[in-house]
């Protein structure tokens, strides 16, 4: 019967590490995850460049699954495309290779559990009195010394349970006895909610002789499926893209399981051939290297086939997505850069659609422009709702504009959307008024410039031009108006006739304003990105 203080040294010693482990990563995140979110989607342009983006970014910040999570809603938020998400999902299997490299080499060899109890105590004091990122970096240093202390912890507590747990009471070293080593190690995923934790006992329990090499190696392969489990979460209930991407890191996840276990005889000859005696007297570093080597190689042999990978997900995880809203994924709120650039990404195509709506109001016969009226409402109040989440205080510089221009852009836009529906607007192309029509030819025209240039990203060119178009027509509208009140006083237009032009002017005019205010506030959204983008280079 074990006995219950030995237990309580080796699950006591798995607790300090897990708490070491979520300590720094969330310090690491608070002090670092901004900025490799920016790196990640800066220098993923390609398969292989996110795959060395995604691995930096896990060895960083010592969680993959806040890696794939990032990828998951880049993928949601529009950012980047899902074939190139596939490379950071892929390079992240590569960074979480780090921490078995840490707990072997510095938790085991160095044996830095004692050694590092001052670090954990001036963490804690620059956590007590410092501020911001000085006490984030205070909670990095205190989580890495409480991850050496739990692994000393464990390492004590494995090696008395050494004489109650031999590798004879795991299952037997063969297909079945591998292949439920794989489901024990996606549980033990799932219970700590980490591989690392799962990898570091498995190299403890390696190194007291509870079980051998070919068992810790099949509990490996089943803990990096187990990780897949937090990106599959994210998931529910979000966009299609975002989905993909979870589901594709399952699928990868699975096929390098079944890879790895493939290699672990071939490994284990290898190795015994080339370094006698050093699966047994160094297992852990053994271990370490197998988990290492699959995961490079699946990395290696997917990513020349990373189109025909998203080909195959794309087929599995079928569906439509929704035209405007796609991106629009509530898991993101958390991370408002990311939530800001989502909804920025989900106005552009309903911006584009009223523009096209508002050509087919003064040009029926232009088919092409004609967009589905209701389906862009619901778009917009979906949006607005979306946005409403997103709650930010002027103490954030980097967001605040941001934020404000894109409920400014949204203000606006509604505007224009009920502008679509006034009476006087809607009659004008079949009204004889040759100043109106005239008017509302020349916003046409104006439009399908604007349009252009918007889909160009060139916001700058977009707000000259409709700045130019309001100047120029408010002051014919005004010119207009003067004239129909003094035809109204000279008896030459009744009043109703009269009334009904000079709201046909007053909602132009109107229409006019919110026009150019889209402009300028999309060209403020655009002005804020590039500013931002100059002070990180």
């Amino acid at each position: 019967m074990i006995d219950n203080f030995t237990l309580i040294n080796a699950i006591g010693g798995l607790g300090i590490f897990l708490l070491g482990m979520i300590i720094m990563t969330n310090a690491l995140q608070q002090l670092a995850g901004s900025a490799l979110r920016t790196a990640l989607i800066r220098f993923t342009k390609s398969p292989t460049s996110g795959a060395i983006t995604g691995a930096i970014s896990t060895a960083v910040l010592q969680s993959s699954s806040a890696t794939t999570v990032a990828a998951v809603g880049f993928v949601g938020a529009g950012i980047i495309s899902f074939s190139e998400s596939l490379g950071i999902i892929f390079g992240a299997n590569i960074g979480t290779t780090i921490t078995g490299w840490m707990v072997a080499l510095l938790g085991f060899k160095l044996k830095l559990g004692t050694v590092l109890l001052p670090v954990i105590f001036i963490g804690a004091l620059m956590k007590l009195f410092g501020k911001r990122r000085l006490a984030s970096a205070g909670l990095v240093l205190a989580g890495f010394g409480l991850i050496f202390v739990g692994i000393g912890q464990m390492q004590f507590g494995m090696a008395e349970l050494e004489q109650y747990i031999t590798p004879q009471q795991f299952p037997d070293d063969d297909l079945l006895g591998r292949l439920q080593l794989v489901a024990i190690g996606i549980a033990i995923t799932l219970v700590t909610q980490s591989s690392s934790a799962g990898v570091a006992t498995a190299i403890t329990a390696l190194y007291a002789g509870a079980i051998n090499f070919n068992q810790a190696a099949a509990l490996v392969i089943g803990m990096d499926v187990g990780t897949t489990i937090t990106a599959l979460m994210v998931t529910v209930g979000g966009s299609l893209g975002a989905r993909r991407t979870g589901y594709s890191h399952v699928v990868y996840n699975l096929c390098t399981a079944i890879g790895a276990l493939i290699l672990l005889t071939p490994f284990t000859q290898a190795y015994q051939y080339f370094f006698p005696g050093q699966l047994q007297a160094n297992g852990e570093i053994a271990l370490v290297v197998f988990h290492t080597v699959f995961n490079c190689l699946g990395v290696f042999i997917v990513l020349p086939f990373t189109k025909q990978f998203a080909l195959m997900m794309m087929t599995l995880v079928g569906g439509k997505a929704p035209r405007y809203t796609d991106t629009l994924d509530k898991s993101l709120v958390r991370h408002p850069d990311v939530a800001l650039t989502a909804t920025n990404a989900a106005l552009l195509p309903q911006l584009v659609d009223l523009l096209d709506y508002i050509k087919y109001l003064f040009n029926p016969a232009d088919k092409d422009a004609k967009v589905e009226f209701s389906q862009l409402e619901m778009a917009l109040d979906q949006t607005h709702e979306y946005l409403d989440l997103i709650h930010l205080n002027k103490q954030d510089k980097r967001n605040w504009p941001t934020l404000v221009s894109l409920i400014h852009l949204l203000d606006h836009m509604q505007r224009l959307h009920d502008r679509c529906l006034d009476k006087d607007i809607v009659s004008i192309n079949s009204s004889k008024d040759k100043t109106l029509i005239s008017v509302a030819a020349e916003i046409t025209y104006t439009i399908d410039l604007v349009i252009d240039a918007i889909e160009l990203k060139n916001f700058t060119q977009a707000n000259v031009l409709l700045l130019a178009c309001k100047e120029h027509n408010v002051g014919v509208l005004e010119q207009y108006r003067d004239n129909v009140m003094n035809q109204i006083a000279k008896g030459e237009k009744d009043v109703p006739q009269g009334s009904t032009t000079l709201e046909s002017v007053r909602d132009l005019s109107r229409l006019l304003n919110n026009l150019q205010r889209v402009s300028y506030y999309l060209l403020q959204i655009h002005v804020t990105k590039l500013a931002e983008i100059k002070a990180k280079s």
